[in-house]
Order: C-alpha cells, then structure tokens, then sequence
C-alpha cells in the first residue's frame, strides 16, 4: 500500500512509462504488461507518491472508455492500499445502483448482497458520510444482516469512499480485506487522496464519453432529418418537428426515432413500433 514500509507495485495494466525508480535506482524503463517496482512510501520523497499518482492519472485519461477507466481504478485501488480486493458501485439513472467494477466475483457477491438487504458500507457513503471503516464486518451493528453475510465470503474488513465531485456524485469506491483490522489511518489517508483523483478521472471519462454519445446523437438525427425531408418534400423544421413529435408521443428518446428512421430508411411502409427496454420518460 502507499505508506506501508514498502510497496510492490504489480499490476496487469499496461501502465505505459513507469516513471518511478527500481530498488537500485535504476533509470525507469517503460512498463511491459506485467511490471514490478519496489518503492518505500513512507520514507521517500513527496516526489515518488504524486508520481505514482500522476502515473495513475495518466493511464485513466488513456483508457479508451468509461468502463475501461472504472475497471482500472478498481485495479489501482490494490496498488494504493492494504485491501485483497476492491469494487466500484455507480448511481445510473433513478438512482439505481449497481457494480461498475469488481476484482474478484466475491466482490460482486458482496455489493449484491448489500443490494438485497438493503445496507451496506458502500451504499452508505454515497448517501451518508464520505466514508465508512469497519475492522470486522461480521460483528459489526451497522450492518447486522450484511455483515456477516460478507464475512461468510471470507472477507472481514472494508473501507468504503464517496466517489464523487463537487458537482456530482458517481458512487463508491470499497476495498475489502481477508483478516480483521486490515485498515488503519494510513490507509483511509491514501484512500481519501486516491478517490479524489478516481473521481475526477471518472467525471472526465463521462464527460467525454456524454459528449461523444451527444455528437453521435446529433448526427443521427441529421441523417434522419434528411431522410424525412427527401421522402416527404418537407423542411429540416418540420422534418426535426416529426421526429420531435414521435418523440414525445411514444415516449422515447429522440435519437431513438431518428435511429428507426435510418435504420427504416428502405422500408418505406414499415411502422413506428417502440421496444419494451427502450420507453422511459423523455427528459
């Protein structure tokens, strides 16, 4: 972990340049897919943690998509701190929560089951406090359904952050480790500083990602204007006026029309049906 007397940084990421110095202080060498450097954190500069961080923030911003960056966090939250495992929970649209991010299939378990029994740590610092501790799971009051559950997994300590912006919330980050105490105060500090840096990865990934969806929306919706005002001699008004109207008349997004219109665009006779998974309220 970052603050333990000393750290093997492993990792099956390609990291890219791995800028941090070997054992015998070696000169870096770019990073193969399976990397090993050993670095004391407590006793080294400020300079060998903001690098390590500043190495993180580099290949979150690399990662080709949202979940990609997600899934690496989870993977670097190993890394940063004393936890066997780690996962990532997301709030998505109506306030569902589910698992973005799981580095073993009992994490998931885990995140389920607090789905289920409707308490947990990790759904508690997206809605309480920015982060829950717990030494021992299994007897532990806050969650007395939960907890022991998790612990019949074989994991007994957990450590759960807020993921979120000034502006936004995502989720939680949560770590999770085999023996009992595991965490400490060194651990919550380096775990505060790193789901700083996670959440505004994952914010710049959405942001990107939302932006390219909006792009692509807006595209197919030209197309689909086109395709209307040759069919029926109209204007781009009237033709973004019909897509507007199925729109709202069906209750679907309208790149989901323009999607039907272009994907119809040689079937002249076909009607407008709407999927059961695609109606939701049109914001």
């Amino acid at each position: 972990m970052l603050g333990s007397a000393a750290l093997r940084v492993r990792s099956t990421l390609d990291l890219g340049a791995q800028t941090m110095v070997d054992d015998a202080g070696r000169s870096p060498r770019r990073a193969e897919v399976v990397m090993t450097r050993r670095i004391d954190l407590r006793k080294a500069s400020a300079m060998d943690t903001s690098t390590f961080f500043s190495e993180m923030a580099l290949d979150l911003h690399d990662a080709p998509n949202a979940e990609s960056t997600i899934e690496r966090i989870a993977e670097y939250a190993k890394i940063a701190t004393s936890c066997d495992e780690a996962g990532i929970m997301l709030v998505h649209a109506r306030n569902q929560i589910e698992t973005a991010a799981a580095t073993s299939k009992r994490v998931g378990e885990s995140h389920n089951l607090q789905i289920v029994h409707d308490e947990g740590p990790c759904l508690d610092a997206i809605e309480g406090q920015d982060h829950y501790m717990s030494d021992d799971v299994s007897v532990d009051p806050r969650w007395e359904k939960w907890g022991p559950a998790v612990a019949e997994l074989g994991m007994r300590s957990v450590l759960s952050l807020r993921l979120a912006t000034k502006s936004r919330r995502y989720g939680s980050l949560n770590l999770y480790a085999e023996k009992v105490g595991a965490f400490d105060d060194d651990d919550l500090a380096v775990a505060t500083i790193f789901v700083r840096h996670a959440s505004i990865a994952i914010a710049n990934a959405h942001n990107e990602e939302g932006l390219q969806v909006a792009i692509d929306a807006r595209k197919l919706i030209g197309q689909a204007q086109g395709i209307l005002m040759e069919r029926f001699s109209i204007d781009a008004d009237r033709a973004f006026e019909f897509l507007r109207r199925q729109s709202q008349t069906h209750n679907v997004k309208l790149r989901y029309v323009a999607e039907w219109v272009v994907d119809h665009r040689n079937s002249p006779d076909a009607t407008f049906s709407v999927p059961d998974d695609q109606s939701q309220p049109v914001s």
